[in-house]
């Protein structure tokens, strides 16, 4: 079944309402789809009550699991503990944290900060990923992202090598900013072979890792 834990509404960046990007995930056969709207102190009760909503909404009348969830997003590595636990006592379904993509000045330390912290759930777009840091996210249940992501997709090749030899559990998201951003068809395992996964691995996480990820945030 089709998962992606990582998209974007006009809550933050994006173009599409909640309940819309939903409704196009449900048409393009997703199962589940968690939204994961930009978020530091300033947005962050607002983010997830607003999306806690439509998310209630689309899984009362549709199909699909919907999960709100929080990107925080270039905050200081030092606070990601703190506002990952603020975000879960909000009432968030996942916290991701916007990893040091090679593409955007991202603090230096985010990454470990984000696979150190019991409150997060996935580092996104993790860029030059160590071999420290993936042992940190493989023993504290920390899942990497695998992404679809113009520009952040750069560092897929590094992270699925280093992820790999350090038994991290990968996902695949798209981490969409649009509903055109959407998985459609086999697109979801050709970014996953075009990045250097196996199919075999691909199959792993469809139909393990999703689930879970799923269990592991309450969803299942």
């Amino acid at each position: 079944m089709v998962c992606d834990f990582h998209t974007h509404t006009f809550l933050s960046d994006g173009e599409n309402s909640p309940i819309e990007l939903i409704r196009f995930a449900l048409a393009y056969g997703y199962k589940c789809i968690g939204i994961s709207d930009h978020a530091s102190y300033s947005n962050l009760g607002q983010i997830i009550e607003s999306l806690k909503r439509d998310c209630e909404l689309a899984e009362k009348y549709w199909d699909i699991i919907a999960v709100p969830g929080v990107e925080l997003t270039n905050v200081p590595a030092a606070s990601i503990d703190s506002m990952a636990r603020k975000a879960k006592e909000l009432g968030t379904g996942m916290v991701i944290i916007h990893g040091e993509t090679i593409v955007e000045e991202v603090e230096a330390g985010t990454n470990t900060a984000a696979v150190s912290s019991e409150f997060v759930d996935i580092l996104a777009h993790p860029g030059l990923l160590t071999r420290e840091q993936a042992k940190l996210a493989a023993r504290n249940d920390v899942y990497i992202e695998v992404t679809s992501r113009k520009g952040h997709c750069l560092g897929n090749g590094r992270t699925v090598k280093i992820g790999r030899e350090e038994g991290v559990k990968f996902l695949l998201n798209s981490d969409s900013h649009s509903h055109l951003d959407l998985y459609r068809g086999d697109f979801q395992k050709e970014v996953a072979i075009g990045s250097g996964l196996s199919e075999a691995e691909y199959d792993i996480i469809i139909s393990r890792n999703q689930e879970m990820f799923l269990k592991k945030i309450g969803y299942r």
